[in-house]
């Protein structure tokens, strides 16, 4: 069996080890362990700048190197190494030399064999809780370790996903179990309990080859100080794992000396909890997760990490119909602003803005722009997700598909990252692979949120409407605030002939919009399978107007084929055709007006 991380090599083709990256022969670029998306040209490019490291490349050899004899735009090969570069932020790989062309200035090695072998694979598993211990606690030092790992410019090992190290854990699996599976070096596992004015984290590491336990360690930390256990747990691993020093960049972690501050310990500490309560689809959890990280980033504005999550927590609110849209763009823009553009990690808020400027100002140009930032920002659930949506918004399934594979390459495990690649190959019109996807999706992840939701929806238009109509009746008992799958339950039940209770779920919908903010996006479908085109486009228009961020992607579900030919629809598909082509113009320096 291969590592997750590696295939087999393309022929004719040579890894390289350069900066902080390493590219597989494969076309695979990756930072450390983390997938770096790069379009063919864009890796064409890089291949070249390798190949010819520290040299001197010509803009005639590249556009020769990378378009034959077809003929391109003057500017192609400018464009296209600016997009390199800006993925390889913040690492300045790429220098131009004036009237002469482009050179690679960091040493780049290269190897025949994918690989990376040279380090240690390292799973990290959501630390167990002792009673008297904070639910959360466990997972959360277990994250925060696990990050600041992840964020260090020299690391002792690679390190494994969080989602798929977290997903195979909480389904019941050991550690060893766990490290099997994800074919790692390494496991870390621990528990973590209350005793009178401490927490003891006992962590012990497993050898997964023999599954011998080669290390075992207790740290005592008063409770004032638990936010600085992460760092002393690092400080560890890195002494017992490899030799070398350790240079991390900035984490959520409170510096040296600042646990102490009473304000900043409370800060992390709200942060930690709010982080844990924000990823799930329980509304009332997640609005507290929201108050938390409110209160985490007024204690410490310095917190950088609190304001990129409160950002996140908006935009998901917004996804799953907790939040209305426009609310939900006006608190990022104002957490946005209140952190300084020279701070440090200040461009993981960017696919959040991306997502403001793309589906509520319908500005395609500064939702690109956005997006351009933060291309270095390597896979976690959240980045990689924004990206996904993004590429389906803009009905660019192609590229959609090539990123959840990617990620899938590391993250093999996670849930969501399975059930958006059925929805994706969904909205692509590939129904056969959409099913296939579904179904393996469901029996890997049982009663998860996305397996259910997403299958519930493959498998109704694909008729098997009775199997549907469970998943989905699960998912509103487990998760009753969650309109989206409301809607889907409505969509299974008419698919299935229940057309009675189909329109029930109609009803409630349409009631509780009197209540509250309700997304309109997905009930189109439901209403085409009752027979009412007109109710369908008028939710579709209201969906627009409350600027959903599903909008889009409506417009492309083949469940909607029937509206295809109707006014209003084509009108509603001229404004994403109108958005691409100002985006264009005004790229070509020639900006289109405003409609």
């Amino acid at each position: 069996m291969k590592r997750l991380t590696v295939t087999e090599p393309e022929a004719g083709h040579t890894g390289y080890v350069f900066g902080s990256f390493r590219l597989e022969p494969d076309g695979t670029l990756l930072r450390r362990d983390a997938v770096i998306h790069l379009p063919p040209k864009e890796l064409d490019a890089l291949r070249l700048l390798l190949r010819r490291a520290g040299q001197i490349v010509t803009p005639l050899v590249m556009r020769k190197a990378l378009w034959g004899e077809v003929h391109v735009t003057a500017d192609s090969v400018t464009r296209c190494v600016s997009a390199l570069r800006a993925k390889l932020q913040p690492d300045d790989c790429i220098q131009t030399i004036y009237k002469r062309g482009y050179r690679l200035t960091v040493p780049a090695r290269s190897y025949e064999k994918a690989g990376a072998e040279t380090l240690p694979r390292l799973a990290i598993l959501p630390f167990a809780t002792g009673m008297n211990v904070p639910a959360h606690l466990g997972a959360a030092v277990a994250e925060e370790t696990l990050a600041r790992l992840t964020g260090g410019r020299i690391v002792p090992a690679t390190m494994l996903a969080r989602d798929s190290s977290f997903t195979l854990a909480q389904r019941g699996m050991t550690a060893l179990q766990v490290g099997k599976a994800l074919e790692a070096d390494l496991v870390l596992t621990g528990t973590l309990r209350s005793m009178p004015m401490h927490y003891r984290l006992r962590v012990e590491m497993i050898r997964v080859e023999d599954g011998s336990q080669i290390w075992i360690e207790d740290f005592l930390v008063p409770e004032a100080r638990i936010a600085g256990l992460e760092s002393e747990l690092v400080e560890r691993l890195v002494y017992r794992i490899g030799d070398g020093g350790l240079f991390l960049s900035a984490s959520a972690a409170p510096a040296v000396g600042d646990e102490y501050d009473p304000a900043r310990r409370e800060a992390f500490e709200l942060f930690q909890r709010g982080h844990q309560e924000w990823q799930t689809l329980q509304r009332h959890t997640m609005q507290d997760g929201l108050q938390h990280m409110h209160r985490a980033a007024k204690l410490d504005p310095t917190l950088v990490a609190a304001h990129v999550d409160l950002a996140n927590i908006c935009v998901t609110q917004a996804l799953y119909g907790f939040m209305a849209p426009r609310v939900a763009a006006e608190q990022v823009e104002r957490t946005a602003a209140a952190v300084p553009e020279t701070v440090e990690g200040r461009d993981a808020l960017l696919p959040a803005l991306g997502w403001v400027r793309f589906h509520v100002h319908h500005d395609l140009r500064g939702a690109l722009q956005a997006f351009a930032g933060c291309a270095h920002l390597p896979h976690d659930p959240w980045t990689t997700r924004s990206r996904v949506m993004f590429a389906l918004s803009r009905h660019r399934f192609a590229e959609a598909l090539e990123l959840l594979r990617a990620a899938l390459r590391v993250d093999a495990y996670s849930p969501w990252l399975n059930a958006r690649l059925a929805w994706a190959l969904h909205l692509a019109g590939e129904a056969a692979e959409s099913r296939e996807q579904a179904e393996r999706t469901l029996e890997r992840f049982p009663e998860h949120e996305g397996a259910d939701l997403y299958g519930a929806i493959v498998l109704a238009y694909q008729g098997d409407a009775a199997r549907a109509v469970k998943l989905a009746e699960s998912l509103t008992r487990r998760s009753p605030y969650f309109d989206i799958a409301t809607a889907v339950l409505g969509y299974a039940l008419a698919r299935a002939g229940r057309r009675p209770e189909a329109t029930e779920m109609l009803e409630r919908m349409q009631w509780l919009s009197h209540e509250r903010f309700v997304m309109r996006s997905f009930t189109p479908a439901l209403y085409l399978e009752l027979g009412d085109r007109e109710s369908a486009v008028g939710e579709l228009k209201r969906a627009e107007q409350d600027r959903c961020p599903w909008f889009f992607q409506m417009l492309a579900d083949p469940r909607l084929n029937a509206l295809h030919g109707h006014a209003e629809f084509k009108r509603m598909q001229g404004v994403l055709a109108d958005m691409e082509a100002a985006a264009e113009q005004e790229a070509a320096g020639s900006p289109a007006e405003s409609r």
